[in-house]
Formats: structure tokens, sequence, C-alpha cells
């Protein structure tokens, strides 16, 4: 509370010496209520299913001048009953700092983004916010910006260390594709209902000479190199993806090459809005040594390939890729609540073993959305996967003929709790 209050008070004097400020604190509450019953991978037998409540409470402090821009947001992350009753502290290290950035203003069309932040881009495939998960993703880095008339170019660096060391900079952190070092390149073409971006990604990880992690051995780079393109067709909007990963494979240093293909198109008529489209993420063979495998590294990947998050969601990797075909229809159900519903065919991109059929499994997804107040709106949610034979292979062996589904309810509170807007 006392850092909360302190933050507070200095953006509030901040604005003193310039001549235009604007400062806002908005609040985004949320308590989700999950019952898992082969959520994230197959259902094993005899297996009690899990039910729990994870629930997020975080502060957005932002502060706009002319010239510079501030932003912090401190989030408590947990869940029901993870802190025993009163106890004098907390317990679960639930609170943390989220962002604290500063932008200032280089001139006219260029600035610099420095600190904690939030990287996204396009669909969110590469790089995203990841909002579904309670924590989210941030990256520790320094932006480079330039704007102007529908161009826009991002050029981001980051290095990262576990401290302050007086020698050596071995970086060896737990965690899906923790990065040392990161440098990227993001430009993005605007027309007036249609763009076209290209990402280059260079990605730095802890090397190590041994199978134990003890014996650090230099650093090795995983390159990505894509682009992004959206545009309207009269009712139809059309959007596509196309990346290919190569340089050294994680988590061990040999050689890459892998590819993502997406499509995906969108048709609304009346108050329904229709979706068909595809996606190809390239896969290694089962027991092959080769490193084909597409990762899709920092996006919010939960909103890809179903609900259910049996891929890319801190798994799959280096597996046997992915082949995604669906298809979805929203459906206005009032003046403001809406169905959705989607179905994914899902295919491994490589061989199973034994030559195994590649048809791995059906999802289907149900969200409903209803808006209760301003500002305050409630979703449910249902999956279902229909396994084959075949999900086990990659799933660790465990059967796919048990029942596999997922159901949640969510309430999202977001309201602005204050604003003003002065000047000197």
């Amino acid at each position: 509370m006392r850092t909360l209050k302190l933050v507070f008070f200095f953006l509030c004097l901040s604005p003193i010496s310039l001549t235009a400020q604007e400062f806002k604190l908005d609040a985004d509450l949320r308590q989700r209520f999950e019952y898992r019953h082969g959520f994230g991978s197959l259902f094993p037998d005899d297996a009690e299913p899990a039910a729990f409540v994870r629930q997020r409470a975080r502060l957005n402090f932002s502060y706009d001048a002319e010239a510079l821009k501030l932003f912090v947001a401190f989030q408590d992350v947990s869940t029901w009953g993870d802190t025993r009753q009163i106890l004098p502290s907390d317990g679960n290290d639930s609170f943390m700092l989220f962002q604290a950035w500063a932008e200032l203003k280089l001139g006219t069309n260029w600035s610099t983004k420095l600190g904690r932040q939030v990287i996204a881009y396009d669909d969110q495939r590469i790089f995203g916010g990841l909002d579904w998960a309670m924590q989210g993703r941030f990256h520790d880095a320094a932006l480079l910006k330039y704007k102007k008339e529908g161009l826009m170019l991002d050029l981001g660096f980051a290095f990262s260390q576990q401290g302050e060391p007086s020698l050596g900079n071995v970086y060896d952190v737990p965690g899906y594709f923790t990065y040392k070092s990161l440098q990227y390149a993001y430009f993005k073409k605007s027309w007036e209902k249609s763009s076209l971006s290209i990402l280059a990604l260079n990605t730095g990880f802890q090397g190590f000479s041994d199978i134990e992690r003890t014996q650090p051995d230099g650093v090795y780079y995983t390159h990505t190199l894509g682009t992004y393109f959206s545009f309207p067709i009269q009712a139809l909007a059309i959007t596509g993806s196309a990346y290919y990963q190569f340089g050294d494979a994680y988590p061990v240093d040999q050689s890459l090459s892998a590819y993502q293909l997406a499509l995906d198109a969108a048709y609304k008529t009346g108050k329904t809005t229709l979706g068909i489209g595809a996606e190809l993420l390239s896969g290694s063979d089962q027991g092959s040594t080769d490193r084909r495998s597409f990762f899709p590294l920092y996006g919010t990947n939960h909103k890809f390939n179903g609900l259910m998050d049996y891929f890319y969601v801190g798994n799959h990797a280096n597996s046997v890729g992915l082949n995604d075909l669906h298809a979805s229809a929203t459906f206005q159900t009032g003046e403001q609540s809406n169905l959705m519903l989607a179905a994914h065919y899902f295919a491994a991109n490589a061989t199973l073993a034994n030559d195994a059929d590649s048809y791995l499994g059906t999802e289907i997804d149900l969200v409903y959305t209803q808006p209760l107040l301003k500002n305050v709106k409630l979703q449910l949610g249902y999956s279902h996967m229909f396994a084959s034979e075949s999900m086990s292979l990659i799933k660790g062996g465990t059967t796919a003929d048990n029942t596999n589904n997922w159901g949640w309810a969510m309430l999202v509170i977001n309201p602005e709790l204050f604003k003003h807007s002065f000047k000197n």
C-alpha cells in the first residue's frame, strides 16, 4: 500500500514543469472459476477432476504529457484459499509489478519506450500480452519507435540477468523460452482498411555443454522472420501470416528449420459473423533428431488452436507440429450479448510413431458473453475435446478414451477510477 501511495504522489506532482497533462487510474478485477477434466492434456484413468477460482486484482496508473508518457501497473494474482487466513503477510508471493515504463518523445516522429512492458503486434501470434492468463506477459526491454502517416517501425532490445554479478553473465532461469537476449525489428504499413507488417526477431538463449546444465557454454540464437497481413473485401475480412524459424533450436544447440502458415476469413452478415481458416505449424517426425518444430514464442497462444490449450501453451515444443482447420460463428443473442461457437480439426504436421494416423482430434468451443453493468461483463465457456488414439502418442501415452472437457465462468470488472486533465 505504501508503494501505491508513493506512485500516486509522484504521478500527481510530476506535471508541475510541463504544459499539458492527463492522469488516469483504472482497475482490472476478475475472478474465474474453472472445472478441468482434460484441460491441456488427456484425462487419465481414475483421476479426479480439478476445480478452483483464480483471481486478478490490477491497478493501472498512467500519465500522459506532451513529450512524456508514464505507465505503472501493480497486480495480485492468486487462487481462492492459497493464503491461509489471519497470516500477517501474503505467503504466496502473489503481488508483483506487472508494468513500469516511460515513453519519451524524440523529435516529431521518434520516441523511446523503456522498462517493463507488454509487447503485442498484429494478431499476437508471435508477440502478445497473454491477457487470458491472470498474470499476463511482459518484457523488460527498450524500444526505439517511429510512427508517421500509416507507417510504424519498432526496434526492440532486451538483455536479461538474474542479479548484479561482478563476474560472468550466466543466465539460467527456468521457464519456457526464457531468453538471455532479444533484438527485433517490426515494420508496419497501414492503409485505410488494410495493413502489412514484417517482423525480424533474434532470440538468444544461454548455452550449456552438459545435459545437467552446469557448464555454461556461450549463447545460441533462434531467428524468426515473417509477415502478417489484413485486408477487407466488402463484408469479408481476410488475414494471414507466414513465419520461418531458423538458427539453433531450443533447448539444445541444434540446427533449426521450421515454418508457420495461416489464412483466415471472416464474413459478417446481419448480426452473425462466420469464420473459416487454417494454420500449419511444422513439426519433427516422432523419433527423429531433426529440428523442424515451429514454436510461436511470446504470443497469446491461448487464442489459437482451441481454447483447451492442448498445443503451444507451455507444451508441444519440439513435437510433431500441428495442422489446424477451424470454423467459427458468433451470434448476437441480445442487444450486447453474444455467443461464439468454434470447431477445430487437429492433425499432426509430421509423421507419428509407427506411421499412426495423423488425425489427433476435434475440439468444440463455446463462449457466451453478457455485459451486466458499465465496465462489468460475465463470460461463460465450455469446451470438449474428441481425442483420437493418435492424441495419446503426443500426450505421454495417456488414454484417449475418457471424456475430456472443460468449463469456466469469469466476471471481469474494469472501471476507470479517476481521470484528470489540466494545464500548467
